[in-house]
């Protein structure tokens, strides 16, 4: 999340970091350990990168934490060639009201779970369409 946020809406944010090349470097000999890079290359081989982070504070069950990350998985398939090469985090930002969506796995919170990450994928692609 360190790479900042690239769209946003009202429940989820998407925050994607640019993967750098990994940096060599040669350990001095009176160091502890290895030296801090500035450029460390999370991952070594260059793809599109997601995580979902659902916290407990706003879904508060495990069934409804573990719907919303394979929605979050499955929209995301189909927007991964339109997302640059980088290291991509879906965040659940808010809570789904319970008043609205009384189920934990009912088919309106999936669908609106659906809608509003496909609104978010789709902001992020034009953005990068736009750069």
């Amino acid at each position: 999340m360190a790479g900042g946020t690239v769209s946003r809406t009202a429940h989820f944010a998407l925050h994607r970091l640019s993967l750098t090349a990994p940096t060599t470097y040669l350990a001095q000999a009176d160091s502890i350990g290895p030296a801090p890079s500035p450029e460390q290359a999370l991952f070594d081989l260059p793809d599109v990168w997601l995580g979902a982070m659902v916290p407990k504070r706003w879904a508060r069950r495990a069934v409804t934490r573990n719907a919303i990350k394979r929605q979050i998985y499955t929209v995301s398939l189909r927007f991964v060639t339109r997302l640059p090469l980088a290291a991509h985090v879906v965040r659940l930002r808010t809570g789904f009201d319970r008043k609205q969506f009384i189920s934990a796995s009912s088919e309106q919170l999936k669908l609106a779970v659906r809608l509003e990450l496909e609104q978010l994928f789709e902001r992020a692609s034009r953005k990068e369409e736009m750069a």
